[in-house]
């Protein structure tokens, strides 16, 4: 059901590429709309960018907020006690979605899973668009949505903590592990908003999930009665891997040295994405052909280049310890690992073995280095390095033929850079600049 916004006095909190996307579709719709951020400067769609302070919100009748922006935050939960709603900028734009909807959502393996299943459904002849947490915002979605057309989002744990009527038609969970502590305090609460994308589904939805995670699992009691699931371990009732085969339904679909794709992880975001395209309509042999032809996404596992025998990976969006793990599976060994950036309130511990295993040397940067340190203690040889140009100038001199220099910080990039992907765009340049120097 639309939300009726003509005339109303709307509040929209970040500014960011949702928050201008939901002051646009806001403004199309009719609202009154003041534009709010923490850097007010300049203005949006036309609409002047105020402090993000008490005045800000004196006649506000509905808040929107950017996924950046904390739904805790003490300014909002004044706002909530004067009866004033507050919902996130995917809330906003859902009900003028149109067509049916996909919302792939998980600790790790979103990105990529997503930009497969847009990819596997238009390679199938299906109309679909892909957004959300990827690229384009929801509320940008709406002028493009079509009946009979897929939106397949990205969403994240930002986004569904505020959802109140936003439902997916499929919806899929690749795997919850401890991310974004510093945003949700608790594991139970980052599970939590995870968990509102199925508790809002409706009988005849479909829920994807994964067998081999036991919190997903757990998602199967808040979700429908149709569950389909994919394992990397057992057989089950939708797509699992047999040694180098993945089946889909009890059939063989394709062997997993035809992918472009990267590790075990990746197998279990084909599996989904299969799982997911299948249910909208398309056949096993044009998922197979799909999926073989799928590029990795930038930033996931991205083979950069090779350097006199050295190669070179930029695995930035790994920004959490078990992203780093997943990347690391990836590799047998000779790796020079570039570890660090903002702290999330992780636990580096279990990255020991694996480096021990693996790695030649951590080399350390951002303002998380030092708790790095002291939570990998002796299990690899560790390098501090403070910047990520300084690491990749030491990883250079130091590996040998054979080796892999390894970008996967499993930690945010807010401290030196705007992004992860600022933060993977400057490793490319600097590995492009150590081969102009080579060439």
């Amino acid at each position: 059901m639309e939300r009726k916004l003509a005339g109303i006095n709307v509040v929209v909190v970040g500014m960011a590429r949702s928050g201008v996307a939901a002051v646009d579709l806001l403004r199309q719709k009719g609202a009154m709309v003041r534009a709010v951020d923490e850097k007010a400067t300049g203005e949006v769609e036309g609409v002047r960018i105020e402090p993000q302070n008490e005045a800000a919100f004196r006649d506000a009748e509905l808040v929107v907020i950017s996924p950046g922006v904390p739904a805790d935050l003490d300014l909002l939960q004044r706002v909530r006690t004067r009866g004033v709603t507050v919902i996130g900028e995917l809330e906003l734009a859902a009900p003028f979605l149109q067509g049916k909807t996909i919302g792939i959502t998980g600790t790790n393996g979103k990105t990529t899973t997503t930009a497969l299943t847009g990819h596997i459904l238009r390679e199938s002849g299906i109309a679909c668009q892909v957004g959300g947490n990827i690229g384009t915002p929801p509320a940008a979605m709406v002028a493009s949505s079509l009946p009979g057309q897929w939106n397949v989002l990205e969403l994240s744990s930002f986004q569904l903590e505020t959802i109140q009527t936003f439902r997916a038609d499929i919806a899929v969970c690749l795997n919850i592990t401890q991310n974004h502590l510093d945003r949700h305090h608790t594991f139970e609460g980052y599970v939590n908003a995870k968990a509102r994308l199925f508790e809002m589904q409706q009988a005849g939805d479909v829920a994807v999930l994964n067998a081999d995670d036991a919190t997903t699992v757990s998602l199967a009691d808040r979700a429908p009665l149709r569950t389909l699931w994919f394992s990397g371990t057992h057989q089950v009732v939708g797509a699992w891997l047999d040694r180098e085969s993945i089946f889909l339904d009890g059939e063989r679909l394709l062997d997993v040295r035809q992918l472009r794709l990267r590790g075990r992880h990746n197998y279990e975001n084909v599996m989904a994405a299969a799982l997911v395209a299948r249910e909208a309509g398309a056949l096993p042999p044009q998922i197979a052909h799909a999926a073989a032809t799928f590029a990795p996404v930038e930033h996931r596992l991205e083979l950069v280049r090779e350097i006199a025998g050295v190669n070179y990976y930029n695995d930035s969006k790994a920004t959490s310890v078990d992203a780093t793990l997943k990347a690391l599976d990836a590799f047998s060994g000779g790796l020079w690992v570039i570890l660090g950036g903002k702290d999330k309130g992780s636990d580096y511990t279990a990255l020991r073995e694996p480096l021990r295993a693996k790695a030649h040397a951590a080399l350390l940067i951002g303002a998380a280095a030092s708790k790095v340190a002291d939570h990998l203690d002796d299990a690899v040889p560790l390098v501090q390095c403070g910047t990520l140009s300084v690491a990749v100038a030491m990883a250079h001199d130091a590996a040998r033929p054979g080796d892999t220099v390894l970008l996967a910080p499993a930690c945010a990039s807010f401290d030196q850079f705007e992004s992860y992907e600022q933060r993977g765009l400057v490793f490319k340049e600097l590995v492009s600049q150590l081969a102009e120097g080579n060439a």
